[in-house]
């Protein structure tokens, strides 16, 4: 993946920074697992699974943190 798509951590708001940490997490778990039909595969298993959508939640939340503080918290 050579493309260009975060050019920045700013955001508007706690909202959109919200979902550039989700977006970050995802992209994160394409760069580890590029094969799409491994990561379909996969989904079952971790997708019902408490431990695996609780770590994924961590992710989430440390990506936000990494978002929020980019952003001064959202402070003027």
């Amino acid at each position: 993946m050579a493309d260009t798509w975060l050019p920045s951590l700013i955001t508007a708001t706690a909202q959109e920074g919200f979902e550039l940490a989700i977006t970050l997490s995802r992209r994160g778990v394409k760069y580890t697992q590029p094969d799409p039909e491994v990561l379909h595969k996969l989904r079952p298993e971790y997708a019902n699974n408490a431990d695996t959508l609780t770590a994924a939640s961590h992710v989430i939340a440390v990506n936000f943190q990494t978002v929020a503080a980019a952003n001064n918290y959202w402070r003027s």
